[in-house]
């Protein structure tokens, strides 16, 4: 009798433990930028890192974008339709200046260098060159399957290099 009420017992705490464990909803992908990476590549000591957390419940994508080194002022930062070594649309504003400005006005300033963060919804999707590729604008759904199939990309914008002076993949990181 005594065993079965200490396996009840851790039976009990067992099922406790597993109810209140959280449940992880946030997934995190990350880019790591490179001129070299660019399309065409570029000759650059510019780099940066992206890291970021897709939320499917809430809408949103919470991220922070560093990038240190460029050899022009930045422009702007973007996250892009498009597989490796292609040029894809814009679909959303990481930062913004005035000389670059966001379309939807929702962006967080550029820093000259270092980090900005922001989070990302349906809202921030701009019109334009992603509808040519089928997504219109506010189908964030489709933005997060582009970024979990691995056809989404960071690039940061100078004025040395207006095309793009860093940019990463997007990767979900390897355990």
């Amino acid at each position: 009798m005594k065993t079965r009420v200490t396996v009840t017992a851790s039976l009990a705490l067992f099922t406790g433990l597993l109810v209140a464990a959280p449940i992880a909803s946030a997934e995190k992908v990350e880019a790591f930028l490179k001129g070299i990476r660019e399309v065409p590549s570029v000759s650059t000591p510019a780099t940066g890192r992206f890291e970021a957390r897709i939320d499917s419940k809430a809408g949103t994508i919470t991220y922070e974008l560093a990038f240190f080194g460029l050899t022009g002022d930045v422009q702007q930062a973007h996250i892009h339709v498009g597989q490796r070594s292609v040029n894809g649309g814009i679909s959303v504003f990481l930062c913004q200046t005035e000389t670059s400005p966001d379309p939807t006005g929702l962006a967080p300033r550029c820093p000259k260098l270092g980090k900005v963060t922001g989070v990302l919804q349906s809202v921030n999707m701009i019109e334009g060159p992603i509808v040519g590729q089928g997504i219109a604008p506010g189908e964030f759904n489709e933005l997060i399957a582009a970024i979990r199939a691995g056809v989404a990309y960071v690039n940061v914008h100078s004025s040395t290099f207006p095309g793009g002076e860093a940019r990463g993949q997007i990767v979900i990181p390897q355990p």
